[in-house]
């Protein structure tokens, strides 16, 4: 088994990346640095990006209460309340210039749940009332706005105002459809870490309902890999695998029932028909590809940073509840795999992705709209839960 100290080393690159070259002394985070850490000081910031960066060193700071996580972590509070949230329409704009007026105006309803994410995980780290209300508002904006009471599920985006949007997509890769899974997946995410600070009933309800709606319209029965684009009348409407998607998933909805008291042997073993179904996908280096689509016998064999950190928690929350040592074996190889590859060890962070043959993908962030610390360090946050061995030392 690794030595533990190898996931808080890895988690100490990340964080120190983050507090050593993203700060912007005109405000919040730089909005882009370039894979040579070189700072794009005109980009737009993004709420997403902001709204991880809470979380991440909230989440840091209740693992190891650091003063500098702390202030990071508040940094980034600040910011959003000051910045991102809209006071006149209610939910988060989209993207805000580089001296913070708002740019991109839309209420991506992703955008809320990340939000919420980042806002609940303060709140449980610091106990913080404001951050806990900001969260509940937004929750209540998704409510309001976004859910489909006649189908269920969320609606993926809006104008401003919360008038019909032409164009929903959350960015240029993705189809044009008004329910996604990944809209979905952050909404549970959000919900559950909301409750877990929040008691509501009426949470309690959504979080269950949407765990259902990924049952019933958003896990393939048949291969058990997710559905990622599908209408308004649940009908799906792509057939494209996201392998980091499948392992994602897995572990966030069997989070989310226990959370809200509902878990089930029938849930378990639904999330590890879809780490099987994920681990398809592995490379022979152990490291797991990006996506594959079946109609067209088309492979992307791209292995991206956030894929191989869901592999990580993934795999072994896998091992977890199946006591399987082969998902233990899979997980040794993807750490081993990052540790080689995909850790920048002299600049820190880690880089955004390698082709097949190991060569690195070009012109890719370091930091940027989704280019972000949530996926690697949570993934090392969860191993060392899991492993019940956690303990940051510097």
């Amino acid at each position: 088994m690794t030595n533990i100290l190898d996931f808080s080393k890895a988690l100490m690159n990340i964080l120190d990346f983050w507090m050593d070259h993203t700060i912007d002394p005109a405000g919040g985070f730089y909005g882009q640095i370039h894979a040579n850490n070189e700072v794009e000081p005109g980009a737009p910031k993004g709420s997403v990006l902001n709204a991880r960066i809470l979380w991440t060193f909230a989440a840091a700071y209740k693992q190891d209460p650091q003063t500098a996580y702390l202030q990071t972590a508040t940094r980034a509070f600040d910011y959003i309340r000051a910045h991102f949230i809209d006071r006149e329409y209610g939910g988060v704009y989209w993207t805000v210039d580089a001296k913070g007026k708002p740019l991109d105006t839309k209420k991506q309803v992703y955008a809320l749940a990340f939000t919420i994410y980042g806002l609940t995980e303060y709140a449980a780290a610091t106990g913080s009332k404001e951050a806990l209300d900001e969260a509940i508002r937004l929750y209540r904006d998704i409510e309001t706005h976004s859910f489909d009471p006649t189908r269920g599920g969320y609606l993926e985006a809006f104008a401003r105002d919360w008038s019909a949007l032409g164009d929903m997509r959350l960015s240029a890769k993705d189809a044009n459809e008004k329910k996604t899974m990944n809209t979905h997946l952050h909404i549970l995410e959000a919900y559950t870490n909301l409750y877990r600070v929040w008691k509501d009933d009426g949470l309690r309800v959504q979080t269950g309902r949407l765990i259902t709606d990924f049952l019933h319209y958003m896990i393939n029965p048949r291969t058990h890999h997710l559905v990622l684009f599908l209408d308004e009348d649940w009908t799906p409407r792509s057939d494209t695998i996201s392998f980091g998607h499948d392992i994602e998933a897995s572990w966030l909805l069997l989070e989310a029932a226990e959370v809200i008291g509902s878990n089930d042997a029938f849930l378990r073993r639904a999330a590890l028909d879809m780490v099987d179904a994920a681990c398809k996908g592995l490379a022979p280096d152990g490291a797991l590809y990006y996506e594959y689509e079946p109609s067209r016998g088309h492979w992307r064999k791209e292995k991206h940073w956030w894929v191989q950190a869901e592999a990580m928690a993934g795999l072994v929350h896998a091992w977890q509840i199946s006591g399987d040592a082969v998902y233990l074996e899979r997980f040794e190889r993807v750490w081993n795999f990052i540790d080689r590859r995909i850790i920048d060890h002299e600049g820190g962070e880690w880089v955004w992705g390698l082709h097949e043959d190991n060569s690195l993908m070009q012109g890719e962030d370091k930091a940027g709209l989704w280019k972000c610390p949530y996926h690697n360090s949570r993934a090392l946050l969860e191993v060392s839960r899991r492993l019940d061995c956690f303990k940051v030392t510097k």
